[in-house]
């Protein structure tokens, strides 16, 4: 019980609850989004014919699109010597590492509750299961994580006060 619980996002509603209309699934239009990333599990991947068996991260992230709506995006990141580069740039991305180092502590302890912008796109799919089977889909997906901006330079101070021509 407890795990089906933890695998809800919302409350159970009761029988005489008010509800909204809103909510569902908001696809986005390609472009640059903030996000947050709201859940972080460790997992294993099984392997297929182009990844290995490995360890995995999984990260739900929120992507705020403003008007448009709010995505979740379920990502994944296997560990893997050859995948150190996405490593890298979500870190980079969510401001946990410095984008000029040389090497990067991975601080999955803190990637939860992150955020930084990403690039969304939509991926076309084939649906594998249910009434739907066989049907295109289209979804969200994440296909880069940004790194932050730079900051601005800092404007020369004015002086509070100014000299009048009186002296």
């Amino acid at each position: 019980m407890a795990e089906y619980m933890e695998n809800v996002p919302d409350r159970e509603l009761d029988w005489d609850d008010e509800i909204t209309k809103d909510g569902g699934f908001v696809l986005l239009p390609e472009g640059d989004y903030p996000y947050t990333i709201t859940k972080f599990e460790r997992a294993r991947y099984g392997g297929s014919n182009k990844v290995p068996p490995c360890r995995m991260a999984q990260l739900t992230v929120a992507i705020h699109g403003g008007d448009k709506g709010e995505a979740s995006v379920n990502y994944r990141l296997f560990l893997l010597s050859k995948f150190q580069w996405k490593i890298s740039e979500l870190f980079v991305s969510a401001g946990l590492a410095d984008p000029d180092a040389e090497t990067i502590r991975m601080q999955w302890d803190r990637i939860q509750g992150a955020t930084g912008l990403c690039h969304v796109a939509q991926r076309e799919f084939t649906k594998q299961s249910g009434p739907h089977a066989g049907e295109t889909g289209t979804a969200n997906e994440i296909t880069k994580f940004l790194p932050p901006p730079a900051p601005k330079a800092a404007e020369p101070a004015q002086p509070a006060w100014q000299q009048s021509g009186m002296f």
